[in-house]
């Protein structure tokens, strides 16, 4: 058996480094292909019920025949496109942080729904979905077998 030696300093060191890193990861400016992806797809809200799942996307400055929303039994796909306002000016400059351009967004639904009958409302920048649950996935119960414990 090999006899190792302690060394606290050593130690004290390597903890040091590691939250060094940590801190270093989480305050680090993300990558710009992160920034943009995050800033071109809608964010969401989803909040299950005993009867449907609700789904709230926020989808600010377009309207609602410039969104395409397509619903199968089990994942919501909300697509669309933000275009730019051409403005001429013959003096000065524009500077700008909004995002323009196609986005596309697949939520994969943690039950089934009936697609058929899907309700959706837009207003004020926000999509709200009510998507109702099949009729099997409403009933759906599942027993839980205990066994004593040794």
């Amino acid at each position: 058996m090999a006899l190792v030696y302690w060394n606290p300093r050593r130690e004290t060191e390597s903890l040091q480094h590691q939250i060094t890193r940590l801190f270093e990861d989480a305050l680090a400016p993300r990558s710009e292909q992160k920034q943009e992806y995050m800033s071109t797809v809608p964010l969401a809200e989803m909040q299950e019920t005993p009867e449907a799942i609700h789904l709230k996307l926020e989808i600010p400055g377009m309207e609602a025949k410039d969104i395409d929303v397509q619903v199968t039994e089990d994942a919501v796909s909300i697509s669309g496109e933000r275009k730019s306002e051409q403005k001429s000016e013959d003096k000065g400059e524009t500077k700008s942080e909004f995002r323009y351009g196609r986005f596309e967004r697949l939520i994969p639904l943690p039950a089934r729904i009936q697609h058929t009958n899907v309700k959706a409302e837009y207003k004020d920048g926000i999509l709200n979905l009510t998507l109702p649950k099949t009729e099997q996935e409403k009933n759906k119960v599942v027993k839980v077998q205990l066994e004593p414990a040794a």
